[in-house]
Order: structure tokens, then sequence, then C-alpha cells
């Protein structure tokens, strides 16, 4: 099995031929499941006999969102080997990912960032694209969405309690529910979704087209892509330190280029207003991520990666704190973008 946090993926062979099969149970994370949110296990077990042969379903969307790319948006996806009982089978992508590639050569951060987003961006306003997404969205991989459902209220508050960090959680999440209160741009692009540094996937690891897993295709923010991109490279900095400052200065520095060659065509108020969403949106998947591993009950395994976010849960926290903190209280947003990327750094050095 490879450990997963939202649903069960299990690499095995079909008549020789190697497959990713991946099973979502109720549409729901494995630590909501796990925890109970769904009922006790025969609840789930008949709720979910209903759900996999409903339309609709999580991975039979996602099985579609494949289909879309691999066709009108002219993307490099995984085959789709076969959806069938709820199951959706694939072919693995062999190569270095987005991460790795950062990890390996820190001074291309920008460059990579901005060829993965250019990719997306490009194949996702292709003709056909829009309508097809629009018959199969998976809006509960947005950041926003996430974010709100995992802390909307008293169930919101009761579920930070579940980890060792609730009183900051808390503080960090009400500041958060506060700045995100932005109108909607009028008119919402379609974007990728889940454009996590892992589910970019490199064959030609000297940068040539990559290939798109897992994606969660939906109408949304504009900088939503960017900015689960930023919040996750920067959760692998500080779970993984490099060796070497010059090599995080890189990695920061890349990702602060990469966000001003996003606007580079924008006026002033269009620049800020990107920058912002950014910002606000990075702080919040970091928040949302952060706190599902912290409340995986003991009997989920975790990936190597979690694990040590979870070591680090403490200067995150701080992070966090400190950079909403900055969000509610200055009015510049170019301020609060340069100050959230110092804090990055020195949480990192932490």
């Amino acid at each position: 099995m490879t450990p997963s946090v939202t649903s069960y993926v299990q690499q095995l062979d079909v008549d020789e031929r190697p497959l990713f099969a991946k099973l979502s149970v109720l549409g729901v994370s494995l630590v909501s499941l796990l925890r109970g949110s769904c009922g006790d296990w025969a609840t789930v077990r008949d709720a979910q006999a209903a759900y996999v042969t409903s339309p609709g379903s999580l991975l039979e969307r996602e099985a579609a969102q494949l289909a879309t790319l691999a066709g009108p948006a002219d993307l490099h996806v995984p085959q789709v080997a076969g959806y069938r009982g709820g199951v959706l089978f694939t072919v693995p992508a062999a190569g270095p990912s987005l991460a790795d590639l950062i990890g390996e050569e820190p001074g291309r951060t920008a460059e990579l960032l901005e060829l993965v987003t250019g990719e997306v961006a490009a194949g996702l306003r292709r003709r056909g694209v829009a309508a097809r997404v629009e018959r199969s969205e998976i809006r509960e991989r947005s950041v926003t969405t996430t974010f709100l459902r995992k802390f909307n209220g008293l169930s919101g508050e009761a579920y930070l309690r579940q980890t060792e960090h609730a009183e900051t959680l808390m503080a960090v999440v009400t500041r958060l529910r506060r700045a995100q209160r932005v109108p909607a741009p009028p008119t919402r692009a379609v974007v990728f979704g889940d454009l996590k540094p892992e589910h970019a996937v490199f064959p030609d690891a000297a940068g040539g087209r990559p290939v798109f897993l897992d994606p969660g295709l939906m109408r949304g923010r504009p900088a939503g892509d960017a900015a689960k991109l930023v919040s996750r490279v920067v959760l692998n900095l500080i779970a993984h330190p490099p060796g070497d400052t010059r090599d995080v200065r890189a990695v920061l520095g890349g990702i602060a280029a990469f966000a001003a060659s996003m606007t580079a065509r924008s006026d002033r108020a269009g620049r800020d207003a990107w920058l912002r969403q950014l910002t606000v949106m990075w702080l919040m998947d970091t928040t949302s991520i952060l706190s599902t591993y912290l409340s995986a009950p003991p009997g989920l395994p975790l990936s190597g990666h979690a694990v040590a976010v979870v070591a680090r849960a403490g200067v995150v926290c701080d992070m966090l704190d400190r950079s909403t903190a900055a969000l509610v209280s200055l009015r510049d947003v170019r301020s609060v973008w340069r100050l959230c990327l110092d804090n990055a750094a020195k949480t990192v050095a932490s």
C-alpha cells in the first residue's frame, strides 16, 4: 500500500502489468473516516456500497478528468487502465517529480514552477476543456473549500483540539477565515485544483513535458494552483532542510521570481489582488494539510514526508502564527508576501 491520508492506493500487477489501484471511501479523507466522521464501520460499508454505484463518485469524475486532460487539453497524464467497482486503475508514470527536481537543482525553482504552471494553463485554455470540466468538477480538492469544510464552526474547533497545537491553530484559522472574505473574481478560470509538486512527474529529467497525476479540475480562483505549489514546496523545505543555506535562498528566491512572473502583464491592482489570493491560499493549504497529518489516527500509515512534517509541526505552527498575524494587520500585500517568505526562511533554519 502507498501511504495516503486521502484514499487507499495500492501498487499491484494485473496480468503481469504494473498498475496503481486507487479507492476513495465516500469521497472523504481517510483521517476523517477513521476518526468516525461517517459513522461506524457497518454504516460506512453500507454507504460505500451505494456510493460506488452512484453516478458522479469522486474517482469516476477523476477518470473523466484524466480523459479530458489527455484529450482536448493535450496534456500528458497516466493512462487509465480501467474503472471498476469504485476502483480507478492507472499505469504508473516513471521519472523524478517536480519536488525531486527542485531538491536536486534549487537554482531552477522559478523555471520549473513556470514550466509546470504554464503547461497546465495552456492545456486548460484549449477548446472544449472548460465544458467538459464543468460536467465533472472535483471541488472537494479546492484549497478554500477544503479549508472551510475542515474548520466550520464548532466542529472545526473540536477537530483542532485533536492536535497538540490547538490554541495556535485556532488563532491561525480565525485570521484566515477573516482574510479569505474577499470578493471572488467575476470570472473564474479552470484550474488543475490539486497541483502538488509530487503530482508533476518528468519522464525526461532534463525538463521535458511533465506527466500530471491526480487532477482536481474545477473553476476556481486564478492563484489556486500556484498557491498549492508554493505551500507544498515550502513544506518540503521545512520537513527536509537542505544542508546548505544557499539552497534555501535559491528555492525561496525562485518562488518570489515565479510569483512576479505570474503577474508581469497585470496592472498594480491586478498584481496585488493575485498576490493576496496566493498568500491567503498558501497559508490555508498549509494549515489544512498540517492539521490532517496531526490528527491522523495511529493506525493510518503516513508517508515519509508527512512524518517529517509532523516532527516539525511546532515550527510550522509558529510560521503560520506569525504570517497570518501579518496578513490581517498589514495593508500592503507585497509587504505581507515578503514577510511570509522571510518567515519561511527562518522556519527552515530553526
